[in-house]
């Protein structure tokens, strides 16, 4: 049923088609497991929905269970698995889920989530107590589960994607049309996979956690037939050993990671052979300047810039040549956008090399969608098919993009997402504050840093930062709570309680850039 799995089979018997850090699975294995996944899934009710969430760490079995979802039919769902078990349990209810994937590390939080959730099925995998916990053992249902090539009539539904949103809670979005190969049947959607750009290199290294989406493309690079080397939580010799030892030849990386390969001593740099790479894309982040050239200098000019978000794919993309003639741009406009607009504060078109709000024209007139979210839907468009992703910048006369600040409230730190909304939330419970507002502050690892800004509601006795950082953690995941906290008079509301976050930022940041 892997369609182009049982073809490597037959081709390639003793290729390694995925591996970890623990295991390594021969292309029959994977089609194997994969017709497993499928049948089992199919056997089970998935609801109107087909909703199936998956909640772990990286591993082979991540893969197969999204891979297995989609040549299923199904939606799956990548939950972040540093969500704690209420946060989790928001996404399973929001997604119609109906059976939730977990890793060892994630059980306990995985099986609460899912009592929450009402979610009726838990499947465990590298989880020793699993079945005393309530769950699904992995092995017991890919063994229970029939190993007979499934239907192939089924139609493919793209991954539902949950990004923070500005109220607090976070967005589900259905994987961008750009990003999903589409298809009538999953014959046919594999088929598109083939022509995809990651296909048509050899071996492809998953470094980033595969609840995003540029690593979750390891996922569709091995359905469309090329090998695939899954990294744990990572570790900057771990990927040099990786590539060195499995000659990778494609990744997907953030800035981040290219900051912690590059401060690693230079003998160790040296121990490892990286010449085999061939495609190094980063997204995410805006990669600093003067680390990009130092990553171009070491693996040459093979890195391409993926600027986007996760609501509508990629919108513009840069190689490695055409950035060291426009250094720190994000590149041109890719199909199916057709160029990037720039508009003052009235909302009219500015010439080339003004800054303004960054909007961008979608040819298929789609733009972003936020489902149940229309308010949301509007305010992202300038027009019908014309939207923003609340950043600004300009287009040089050569038409590649440029990013100078952000008009949204986001927070970028090590290419993941953060919306202020939910920390701000649970701030606003402790009895002694009376006003927060939290910005990302620069931070020389992550990019940006979550800072909390508290106006306490005694001056003469304020909450302290430890325990206000306390109370964010014991509600949220970690990414998501200030590093550090300032006691302040004001947090600067005007008449109609808005919060000019860009002027909140101005003071922590030089110049007149106030982003990572």
């Amino acid at each position: 049923m892997a369609l182009i799995a049982a073809d490597r089979a037959r081709e390639r018997p003793d290729e390694i088609a995925l591996r970890d850090d623990r295991v390594a699975l021969r292309w029959a294995e994977v089609d194997d497991v994969l017709n497993r996944v499928v049948n089992g899934l199919h056997a089970l009710d998935l609801g109107e929905a087909r909703r199936v969430a998956v909640y772990a760490e990286n591993a082979t079995e991540v893969v197969l269970a999204h891979l297995g979802a989609l040549l299923a039919g199904a939606s799956s769902v990548p939950v972040n698995f540093h969500l704690n078990a209420d946060e989790a349990a928001y996404i399973l209810r929001d997604s119609q889920t109906t059976v939730l994937f977990v890793g060892s590390e994630n059980l306990e939080r995985g099986m609460d989530a899912a009592r929450q959730a009402g979610v009726p099925t838990v499947i465990a995998w590298r989880s020793p107590g699993a079945a005393e916990a309530g769950a699904t053992v992995w092995e017991t249902w890919l063994e229970g589960s029939s190993a007979d090539e499934p239907r192939r009539d089924v139609a493919p539904r793209p991954n539902l994607m949950y990004t923070s949103g500005t109220t607090g809670f976070p967005k589900g979005v259905d994987l961008a049309p750009s990003m999903f190969a589409g298809g009538a049947t999953v014959v046919e959607h594999v088929a598109a996979l083939q022509q995809s750009r990651f296909a048509q290199f050899g071996t492809h290294l998953v470094v980033g956690p595969m609840y995003h989406t540029g690593p979750l493309s390891g996922m569709r690079t091995l359905a469309a037939g090329t090998p695939v080397v899954v990294l744990g939580r990572f570790h900057p010799e771990r990927v040099l050993e990786a590539i060195d030892t499995y000659r990778c030849e494609t990744t997907v990386m953030v800035p981040t990671h290219f900051k912690r390969m590059l401060e690693l001593p230079a003998d160790v740099k040296a121990r490892y052979d990286v010449s085999s790479m061939k495609l190094m894309s980063h997204t995410g982040a805006a990669c600093p300047i003067d680390v990009k050239h130092q990553m171009i200098h070491w693996f040459g000019p093979i890195l391409n810039d993926a600027y986007g978000a996760t609501e509508v794919g990629t919108i513009c993309s840069i190689g490695s040549q055409d950035w060291l003639e426009h250094p720190g741009s994000v590149g041109r406009v890719i199909p199916p956008f057709t160029r990037a607009i720039v508009v003052d504060d009235a909302d009219q078109e500015v010439p080339a090399g003004t800054e303004g709000r960054l909007y961008f024209e979608d040819s298929t007139g789609r733009g972003i969608v936020y489902p149940n979210d229309p308010d949301k839907t509007a305010k992202a468009h300038l027009r019908p098919g014309v939207f923003t992703i609340g950043e600004i910048g300009y287009v040089d006369l050569d038409g590649f993009v440029y990013i100078t600040d952000r008009f949204s409230d986001m927070i970028v730190a090590g290419g993941v997402n953060i919306y202020p909304a939910e920390a701000e939330a649970v701030l606003h419970e402790h009895p002694k504050v009376a006003d927060v507002a939290v910005i990302g502050v620069p931070d020389p690892d992550l990019g940006e840093a979550v800072k909390g800004l508290v106006v306490p509601l005694d001056p003469n006795d304020p909450p302290t930062p430890e325990e206000l950082i306390a109370l964010c953690r014991s509600k949220l995941a970690g990414y998501k709570c200030p590093r550090t906290v300032e006691i302040v008079s004001t947090v600067g509301r005007n008449a109609m309680g808005k919060v000019n976050k860009k002027a909140l930022r101005a003071p922590y940041w030089e110049g007149n850039r106030t982003i990572g």
